[in-house]
């Protein structure tokens, strides 16, 4: 049932000149996206027509329609391919005339109903192919209340809406399929990963990996260690958890297991860590940018904003798993750790893009600027060394690879276009706010607990953008409508849209790893909650403490950035109930008051936390020098 509802239709491999001619094809395509965000001033409208049915021409080839589809290209497929490139062909050739008409009062003809039904169509299927039938349900669950939603009774009744209105609204305006999400892909969205995808075709991946590796694989619970501090970073690169689960977890998985590390403890700390990579800046997927144009914060405040809380989950994953090897006596990895002069030699070049996207960022460059330099740097601190050198096909091959990497983000975001256009036309958005605000009696607390659980069930099987879209239109009005601060509100949203990549009972990123670790995807995602619990916790800390997204002044900061990363170990010492010596459950709890206190936006109650936790720390420090810790000997 569960595989039924996030399987996705089968990336086809072709023969080997096919597939040389569908990379090419991607790549003039990406070639393009890159001329039309750096050298022309595009009209929305067009920007989005063109983009979305050039994605949808090549993901037909692509893609196949389920996941035991041919290899080659069967006729249906080709026909959806060519229906594609016909609609936008006639859009942009009719783009003026479109752009002129008055929706709700100009007729269609018939051509224009013609192509606006099937552009609507080969939407549904295009996310069907790339997220399974999860969001696609969601999107046509939509539909049907847009055309039948006037049979409901108050207050989730609405006016009658024909056909042609909510044709007019999703397809020929820019609050449809062409709305905030797909404009968002379409320029820095698909920029920053043809960076990802240039940085790692360097060798940038590789180069994450030897970083972690140096830093922590002699250390007890080493390979653990690795899966996390290598994830975050490729995170910073991929924004996906699904994919640094597969790109990081094939390597450091099954060295886990070969060191004895149980099969879904070593799964679980790589889903952990993968789905902390879509809330690491600077990247942080691309929820981010949608989550800066939809607020109309600027990007460079939303990941200043952050990166505290995005440090505190990877110091919170990374100090239960090193209490839990401590605990249970883990080996560090056998296999040869590289020296620093090996990993620099010729790694170096990778850190001279990053200084440059994070310059970039602190200048106040527009996002759109940071990710075309990125790439550019990327390219050309690649041919610095022999090593890291990308050969004139390599280029290709990543203008390529970007373009279907973003067929999934593609497809979520046209979809959640439909969403949002529907939501516009009907007024839902409002009215669930209310039903939640009534549910809540207007307290802020349960408000929050309520757009929480909302948010996750709404992500279970979508891809983060998505989850989060959802939730910013159906929730973050009730946030809103409480005066929670917009920035804070929307970042407590994208956190748990993040997590529920995690969270059973579908939690994609455990299905990718159960496939590595031969293991089952539900206790390996009940146990990556285990280890991703700071990140539960961390959205309520800070939408009522603007200090730890650095958005107070600067002693109030300071204290919510200390009283945040107490709090975090405090946290991660009472989930594992050990720190060298096992703790009684008075400890455990005085520990978890404490933490909350330190993350107060009192600053009295902040400090008192503060010292408790120190205290705690010192009197355990004290303990353990007299009598040494005690382990535990099974893995």
């Amino acid at each position: 049932m569960i595989g039924s509802l996030v399987a996705t239709g089968r990336r086809r491999k072709l023969a080997a000149g096919s597939q040389r001619v569908l990379i090419v094809v991607a790549a003039v395509f990406a070639a393009w996206v890159i001329y039309a965000n750096l050298f022309t001033i595009s009209d929305p409208l067009i920007l989005g027509i063109l983009f979305v049915c050039g994605i949808y021409t090549i993901m037909f080839g692509a893609i196949g329609a389920t996941p035991r589809a041919p290899d080659h290209i069967p006729l249906y497929d080709w026909a959806l391919s060519a229906l594609s490139l016909a609609c936008g062909i006639f859009f942009f050739v009719n783009a003026s005339a479109i752009a002129d008409r008055i929706s709700l009062l100009h007729a269609f003809t018939p051509a224009q109903l013609f192509f606006g039904t099937a552009l609507l169509l080969l939407t549904l299927e295009a996310t069907r192919r790339t997220t399974g039938l999860g969001l696609t349900g969601v999107v046509v669950l939509f539909l049907v209340y847009n055309l039948f939603g006037y049979l409901l009774p108050p207050p989730f009744g609405h006016g009658v809406d024909e056909f042609s209105y909510l044709l007019d609204i999703l397809v020929f305006t820019t609050d449809g399929v062409f709305g905030v999400p797909i404009q968002v892909v379409a320029s820095y969205v698909f920029l920053f990963v043809m960076f990802g995808t240039f940085l790692s075709k360097a060798g940038g991946g590789e180069f994450f990996f030897n970083i972690a590796s140096l830093v922590t694989g002699r250390s007890r619970g080493g390979p653990a260690k690795i899966a996390v501090i290598s994830s975050g970073l490729y995170g910073t690169m991929s924004g996906s958890p699904t994919s640094d689960v597969v790109a990081t977890g094939s390597i450091t998985i099954p060295v886990m297991k070969r060191l004895g590390y149980r099969a879904r403890f070593a799964a679980a700390v790589e889903v952990a860590a993968s789905t902390g990579g879509s809330a690491m800046p600077p990247i942080m997927g691309s929820a981010a940018f949608i989550l800066a144009e939809y607020t109309g914060v600027a990007y460079q405040q939303v990941v200043f904003a952050a990166l505290v809380p995005a440090l505190l989950y990877y110091m919170g994953v990374f100090t239960q798993v090193h209490l839990r090897a401590v605990r249970l006596n883990l080996r560090p990895s056998d296999d040869e750790i590289p020296t620093a002069k090996e990993t620099f030699r010729t790694g170096w070049v990778f850190l001279i893009p990053i200084a440059g996207i994070v310059a970039a960022l602190v200048a106040g460059y527009s996002p759109t600027f940071t990710a075309g330099a990125g790439v550019v740097g990327a390219v050309v601190a690649s041919m610095l060394t022999k090593a890291t050198r990308l050969r004139p096909w390599q280029i290709v091959e990543g203008l390529g690879e970007t373009t279907l990497r973003i067929l999934p983000v593609a497809g979520a975001c046209a979809a959640a276009g439909l969403v949002i256009g529907g939501l516009s036309m009907t007024g839902l958005g409002m009215k669930a706010a209310n039903v939640i605000l009534t549910i809540s009696n207007g307290q802020p607390g349960v408000t929050l607990v309520i757009a929480a659980i909302v948010t996750i069930i709404l992500g279970l099987g979508m891809p983060t953008p998505s989850a989060y879209i959802l939730a910013a239109v159906l929730v973050g009005p009730a946030l809103a409508k409480l005066g929670f601060p917009i920035l804070q509100s929307h970042m407590f949203l994208l956190y748990y849209a993040v997590l529920s990549a995690l969270t059973p009972p579908i939690a994609v990123a455990a299905l990718a790893a159960a496939a590595i670790a031969d293991e089952d995807p539900f206790k390996i995602a009940f146990s990556a909650v285990r280890l991703a619990v700071v990140g539960f916790l961390l959205p309520f800390a800070f939408v009522f403490n603007p200090g730890l997204l650095l958005l107070s002044d600067p002693l109030f900061n300071v204290i919510a950035v200390s009283g945040g990363v107490l709090a975090t170990l405090a946290i991660a010492v009472s989930v594992e109930g050990s720190i060298g010596l096992p703790l009684g459950r008075v400890e455990r709890l005085v520990l978890t008051l404490a933490a909350a206190a330190a993350v107060m936006p009192f600053t009295l109650v902040a400090l008192g936390g503060i010292l408790v936790i120190l205290a705690f720390a010192g009197r355990y420090a004290l303990l353990m020098r007299g009598g040494g810790p005690q382990k535990e000997t099974s893995a």
